[in-house]
């Protein structure tokens, strides 16, 4: 069977040049329109209050401004050269061409959709779809089984394999493709996961990296046996990576394996405030290799697993959030010590975030060498909202307090005696 391009050059009296200049002034006129609708779009988009239904709409849109347009054009040229009686057989491959863009440009656009935001993949967008477009094209030239054909003849013979150019492109296309069946799976099931009310954030976490480790771990094993390749060879595979673990990757397999205690023994989860050496903060996320640790500054610290395994770790919010805090005062010998107490459980009352159950406390501690120390206990029960401001405002309301009532703040003092001076030993 004739392929196109055959046809095409078995056409001598077919006026070429009318059909190859419609196409051209259809891409020009398309381009033009494309970048007339990009600029629009772009203003549009400026409003932050565009609704996401609108925002995805017109970006799909943007993808088949330019084929589609053009693909209209075509076909009113074809349209016209075809009433002259003339043969349009260049024509008749340019239609198919740009219906394969645009279709292949909006299925491509929400797949990057379904996987999830991703910088990476809005990167790669436009590279695989011209892949795909190209493939397509080679097909419906006729180019696409001469092109295998030399590419599978491009190979060497390792042992008893034959490893040929096509064999590979099939091998990472098999498992590029699997892959991102796999991960849209994963995310699906984490969301569901993540909005389950009978399980506890722990849990969540969990699951949802199970899912995750599993469904790839079985989209690479199905992606080898489609393209051919016995799994049984991968035992060689596996006591090379044994060998890393056991000299080079010893400590990301420790975090890894540390990751999945955390979630099951659920002594660390997510939104607990936990003290970690001299980090302070609530808990964000789990991942595989760390946990993230988010403090009042807005700064977000990735501790790896297997320090919070083997190192001594403060959970706040281990059973429950309610915490007990210490506001030590001290006062002058001159002032009442049951009036300062009963003004500092005054100042306990009126903060916020103090429970009003269990009950504040103040105790007397000591007489110190500068005055009586005394020691005010309050409980809260949100310490991931900061642990210094709630004694930064009790310390304020006892100032005013104290200073309303005469109630003084010793500052550190001693008494010196002198027995005698250098100059008196003789009298």
């Amino acid at each position: 069977m004739d392929t196109i391009i055959d046809k095409l050059t078995g056409l001598a009296t077919v006026p070429m040049a009318a059909q190859i200049g419609v196409a051209v002034i259809a891409g020009v006129s398309a381009w033009m329109i494309h970048h007339r609708w990009e600029r629009y779009l772009q203003v549009l988009m400026g409003d932050k209050q565009s609704h996401w239904l609108r925002e995805f709409t017109l970006n799909s849109t943007l993808r088949l401004v330019f084929p589609v347009s053009m693909l209209l054009l075509v076909m009113v040229g074809h349209g016209i050269l075809k009433a002259l009686a003339w043969n349009v057989v260049f024509l008749d491959v340019v239609i198919p061409l740009l219906l394969s863009m645009a279709a292949i440009r909006l299925l491509v656009y929400i797949l990057r959709k379904a996987l999830g935001e991703s910088q990476a993949l809005k990167a790669w967008e436009h590279i695989i779809s011209s892949v795909i477009w190209i493939v397509v094209a080679m097909h419906l030239v006729g180019w696409l089984p001469d092109i295998l054909k030399a590419m599978d003849d491009l190979s060497v013979t390792v042992g008893t394999a034959r490893i040929s150019l096509l064999a590979t492109i099939k091998l990472v296309l098999s498992v590029a493709i699997f892959l991102l069946v796999s991960m849209w799976l994963s995310r699906t099931i984490e969301r569901r996961i993540m909005k389950s009310p009978y399980l506890d954030a722990g849990m969540r976490v969990g699951l949802a990296k199970v899912s995750k480790f599993f469904l790839l771990t079985l989209a690479f094993l199905i992606a080898l046996n489609s393209v051919g390749i016995d799994l049984t060879a991968l035992t060689v595979f596996g006591g090379a990576l044994g060998v890393g673990l056991g000299f080079g990757l010893q400590r990301i397999a420790s975090n890894l394996v540390s990751g999945f205690i955390l979630v099951f023994d659920r002594s660390i989860r997510p939104g607990d405030v936990i003290t970690v050496g001299n980090s302070f903060g609530w808990v964000r996320e789990m991942r595989a290799r760390y946990i993230v640790v988010r403090n009042r500054d807005g700064v977000e610290t990735l501790i790896p697993n297997e320090n919070i395994i083997t190192s001594e770790v403060i959970n706040w919010s281990y059973s429950d959030k309610n915490i007990r805090l210490k506001v030590p005062v001290q006062i002058s010998y001159q002032d009442d010590p049951e009036q300062a107490m009963e003004l500092m459980l005054q100042c306990a009352a009126a903060c916020e975030r103090v429970k009003k159950e269990p009950k504040s406390v103040c105790r007397l501690i000591e007489f110190a060498d500068s005055g009586i120390k005394l020691e005010l206990r309050v409980w809260i029960t949100d310490p991931e909202d900061g642990v210094s401001n709630v004694r930064s405002d009790i310390y304020i309301a006892v100032w005013r307090s104290f200073k309303e009532h005469n109630i003084t703040i010793p500052y550190p003092q001693q008494d010196v005696y002198v027995k005698s001076m250098p100059g008196q030993e003789g009298e």
